[in-house]
Order: C-alpha cells, then structure tokens, then sequence
C-alpha cells in the first residue's frame, strides 16, 4: 500500500497539498518554479510559488530535514536572523510507487540576494569587504545566543541591502547546534575558521571564473572575518576598568554597543577594594536596538542600519517646529504619516519591487544630500524624489519576488510630496 503523504507544519498550508509532491523535484513543472537566484548547495534547491508568497525546497533526508525544521524554528522564536521554516514534508511516493527524498520548506526572505547575485560583473572590493562584515556580526550573534554553526561561509547566508551596508541571514541550518549555554572559546574559534577558510574558497572561485575585481584578495578579505569578529565580540562582552572619577565612561560604553546595533539588557558594576577603580561587564547582550526603536514608535520593521538611519530622520524632524516638546510617539506617527508614506506611495507601482521601502527612504535622502552638495542648493524632497526614481531606481534590478503583472495606478503623485527640510 502506497504511504500517505506527511506534511509537519506548525502553520500547515492546504496549498501545499497543491504542489506536485510526486514528482522529483529536479521535474517540477516551470509553472511552479520562481526564477530567483541561488546560491551553491549540497543538496538539490528549487524556488517554487505558492500563492502570494515564494519557497525554497529543498531535497534532503528525513532526519537532517526534521532536525533543521526544529533548529530554525527555535533560532525564529529566539529572534535571530534567519529564514522561517515552513514544513517537512515526508512519505513522498511517484506515480509508478518509487519513494522520493523528503523535502524541507522554507520561506524565502523577501529583498534578499545570495553574495553571487550581488553584482553585476564583478564582486568590488568594498563590497565583498561589507560581506564578511555583516557575516561577521551575524556569526557573533548566533555565537552569543549559544548557536554554533559548523557551516559558516558566504553561500549559506543570505544577504539584505541595509543603508549602504548588508545585513546577513543564515540560510542552513543543518550542521548546526544550539548550545543551553555561551559557546566555548575554542568553538567560536573553530566556526572563526571554518568561515575563514570557506570564504577564502568562495572567492577564489569567483576569482577564477573572472567574476571577482583584479583588486580583490580572497585570503586578504577571508582573514578579514576573523579581525570584524573578534574586534566586534571584545566591545560586545569584554570588560573595561577606569577611575570611579569617569564614571561617564559607562555611558560611552553602552552608547558604543547601542551604535553597533547592541541592546545591553544586563551590566554587572563593581568597585576594585580600595583604588576607586570602576568594572564594567556587559552580561547580557542582543541586537536590533535601532530596529526594535523604529518599530515601536512607527510599526516599520527595518533593517538595522536603516533603522538608525530613519531614526536619525526622525530625530531631527522632531528637533524642528517646536515638536521637541512633544511626546515622541506621537511625533514619530506624525512623521510616518507626513514623511515616510508618501515617499512610499509616490514610486511607481511597476518599480516598488526593486527595493524595499526603508532602503528607497535611505537611498533618496543620500540621492537628495549628494544633490544638494553638487548644485550648492537645498534641493527639494518632491524634486530629489523624481530625479532619484529616473536616475537610480528605475535601473536597479528587481530585489524582491513579484507575484504576477502590476497592476493599478500610482495614487500619491509626485507633486504632493512635501518636506519638513524645505521650510528650514
């Protein structure tokens, strides 16, 4: 008797029952697959539409893929970056009764790009320095929640744009392990490694296929890991003496892993018998505090640098008119209301794919200031908006999957963007 299909969701989808299990996936039909870039994997990945939303699947064993299931959804729960797991499915059977490998489902990560999808001819060097920069600090994240990767490299992550930086997400979890306590030193050391060595490979290969600048040193970028990491893990969790006369110095601390992206949710002082000496040691820390700041005060769930960034819009929006006054919350409503949406609802629909609207808020504000410095004027935010969606955004590529032909109209023309700037 043939086994019944088995589908292990926490959320299940009937629509999944809608994708043809009973075949293997290196034959799905093409009506099913998302032309999406993907990175390098060990085992077969296809993108698949279901509904409004784009998965990845990927072939593995059964055990492997409930072990991974499990894994990202404690990393999820945990709030760390990573792809949302979907289900596991199992007891796959073709027509003429051949048993077909299980499958893991994931949601793919809107906006998100594997590193070779990330140029157009060649991998610069500022850009693959940002890379391992932000693998850096996603690795240092994992390492604080306990989670040791086994896997670290370039192809198992993904990458967002985030105000001029990346931020990076792990996209396999399947040699992982989460610890109930701080990793060691020697096994932050050892995923250090495994990353340094990994990344080395992967640009080595770029570099042989011609795809990565003549400027570019695999081993030099590769050994740059281990530097961002380990100067990132000392301000995140060293800890720091000084006179009990500079006791400002607490501030600076926490103000330094605040800019960093870091919450200090615990910090240990103690006074040194009898030389008025002062110990700081951060216990407890964890990232996203601009993010977690933008999205209580406006509901936009950004990305860290964009966050500070629209933060810092925000702040000084606040410092004018006589709003300094006011309560914040009230002053962020207002300047999601009277700011940020209707730059939003100004692009066109056929180009709101190409970006995700914190970073267009960024980027025009960077569009507008080199503008402004080039012309030696203060150019206009209605202005600045149009030149920066015929000059720049209509020529990016999409970054996020569009599901079907645009459709509608643009309902906030240009012309009625108006600008707090322009009145001071």
């Amino acid at each position: 008797m043939t086994s019944a299909l088995s589908i292990t969701s926490a959320v299940p989808d009937p629509a999944l029952l809608d994708l043809p299990w009973n075949l293997p996936l290196e034959l799905w039909p093409e009506e099913y697959i998302a032309a999406l870039p993907k990175g390098i994997s060990r085992h077969l990945v296809r993108f698949v539409r279901l509904g409004e939303h784009v998965l990845a699947v990927k072939e593995t064993t059964e055990e492997m893929a409930q072990r991974e299931y499990d894994l990202l959804r404690t990393l999820n729960r945990l709030d760390l970056p990573c792809v949302e797991p979907i289900a596991v499915i199992t007891n796959r059977t073709a027509i003429d009764g051949e048993h077909l490998a299980p499958v893991l489902v994931t949601r793919h990560l809107r906006f998100s790009l594997p590193y070779r999808a990330i140029y157009s001819q060649a991998l610069r060097p500022d850009t693959a320095t940002r890379l391992v920069d932000a693998l850096a600090v996603l690795l240092a994240r994992l390492h604080i929640a306990g989670f040791f990767w086994g896997d670290v490299s370039l192809s198992n992550t993904l990458f967002r744009r985030d105000a001029g930086a990346f931020a990076a997400y792990l996209v396999d979890a399947e040699t992982g392990t989460l610890h109930d306590r701080a990793l060691s030193d020697g096994q932050r050391e050892h995923d250090l490694e495994i990353g340094r060595v990994n990344i080395a490979g992967e640009l080595l290969d770029l570099q042989s296929g011609g795809r990565l600048d003549e400027d570019v040193d695999p081993i030099e970028v590769a050994e740059r890991i281990v530097a961002s990491y380990r100067e990132l893990w000392t301000e995140l969790t060293a800890s720091e003496s000084f006179p009990e006369s500079e006791r400002w110095r607490i501030a600076r601390r926490v103000e330094r892993l605040n800019d960093l992206g870091f919450d200090i949710e615990e910090l240990a002082i103690t006074r040194a018998d009898g030389d008025a000496q002062v110990r700081i040691q951060p216990k407890v820390v964890d990232a996203g505090h601009h993010s977690r700041r933008l999205l209580r005060l406006t509901g936009l769930d950004a990305g860290e640098n964009q966050a500070r960034r629209l933060l810092n819009d925000l702040d000084a929006y606040r410092g004018t008119g006589g709003r300094d006054t006011r309560d914040e919350e009230v002053v962020a409503h207002e300047w999601l209301a009277k700011v940020f949406e209707p730059v939003v609802r100004a692009i066109p629909r056929d180009l709101r794919g190409k970006l995700e609207p914190a970073e267009v808020f960024h980027q025009l504000l960077e569009h507008r200031w080199y503008r402004s410095q080039d012309e030696k004027r203060n150019v206009p935010l209605a202005e600045a908006l149009t030149s920066y969606i015929e000059t720049v955004l209509r020529h990016r590529r999409d970054e996020m999957t569009v599901m079907g032909p645009p459709t509608g109209a643009i309902t906030s023309p240009i012309g009625i963007v108006e600008d707090w700037r322009d009145k001071v």
